[in-house]
């Protein structure tokens, strides 16, 4: 390739991509974020400390109950 036709195929690639940009940007609503993974962009949530009390308590108590189950379940020596 001579250098002319890398600076036409180059202005070509660019008059392409600056079409993109403008379908892209006239439609706001297609979001390309580049991961497939599903999550969104939105904030984390923020559990207070109360909350998280709360949960943990309950965590603790269904542990305690499936150790208590556990416990009945198998027989003694």
């Amino acid at each position: 390739m001579t250098r002319e036709q890398i600076i036409a195929a180059i202005d070509d690639e660019i008059g392409r991509l600056q079409q993109v940009k403008k379908l892209l940007q006239s439609t706001g609503s297609v979001m390309l974020t580049g991961s497939t993974s599903g999550k969104s962009n939105s904030p984390k949530r923020i559990l207070s400390a109360e909350a998280r009390q709360r949960i943990a308590a309950a965590q603790k108590r269904r542990w305690a109950k499936q150790r208590k189950e556990a416990a009945a379940a198998s027989p003694k020596k």
